[in-house]
């Protein structure tokens, strides 16, 4: 079973989800690939969801700040 992904308003991702037990963070973004980011807290979750801008957020909040792996994508 995985997580719920909700749909986000952004030019560079289309949905969000958020598994609270393991602190795993989901996004799908436009380009069809698909990425968790491990130990990302649930406010940082919650402030992406509620963000102005969710790229930019990601961009200043979340890229390179949390592990992360590639769970699926185009080739």
């Amino acid at each position: 079973m995985g997580v719920t992904l909700f749909p986000v308003d952004s030019s560079m991702m289309s949905h969000v989800g958020y598994d609270a037990g393991t602190q795993t963070l989901t996004i799908l973004f436009h380009s069809g690939k698909r990425y968790e980011y491990s130990g990302v807290p649930p406010e940082v979750y919650a402030e992406l969801r509620t963000a102005d801008s969710a790229g930019s957020y990601f961009r200043e909040e979340i890229d390179g700040c949390y592990p992360y792996r590639q769970v699926r994508g185009r080739r």
